[in-house]
């Protein structure tokens, strides 16, 4: 069975960094994983993307203030987050992409207060 479980989440102030983790199970191989963000009474955005040859994506709210990494051989992908701000209070979602399709982890509360 594939699962995604997200780890790190929490209470942060506005300017602060946090690290999140992903840890994927059930023997995928996924082309592509990610990092998606939801906030109340939002859509679910794209916050960064990272691919099985390294290449990152990041879409330009979040270019510089964020930093996807992956770690193959213990099947784990981070997202640092910088300089956060109040308005990126959000569930975090993991999200991997391989030949069997998408799968999603269950999310990771991440607040910032000021």
């Amino acid at each position: 069975q594939v699962q995604l479980v997200e780890s790190g989440g929490g209470l942060v102030q506005a300017g602060e960094s946090l690290r999140l983790s992903c840890a994927a199970s059930g023997g995928i191989v996924f082309n592509a994983m990610g990092w998606y963000r939801q906030a109340p009474g939002k859509q679910r955005e794209l916050v960064a993307t990272i691919f099985d040859n390294g290449h990152t994506q990041y879409p330009s709210s979040m270019k510089g203030r964020s930093t996807i990494s992956r770690d193959n051989a213990k099947n784990v992908v981070y997202l640092l987050l910088n300089s956060l701000k109040v308005e990126d209070t959000a569930v975090y979602y993991c999200n991997g992409v391989g030949p069997t399709g998408g799968y999603w982890g269950q999310g990771t509360q991440v607040t910032v207060s000021s």
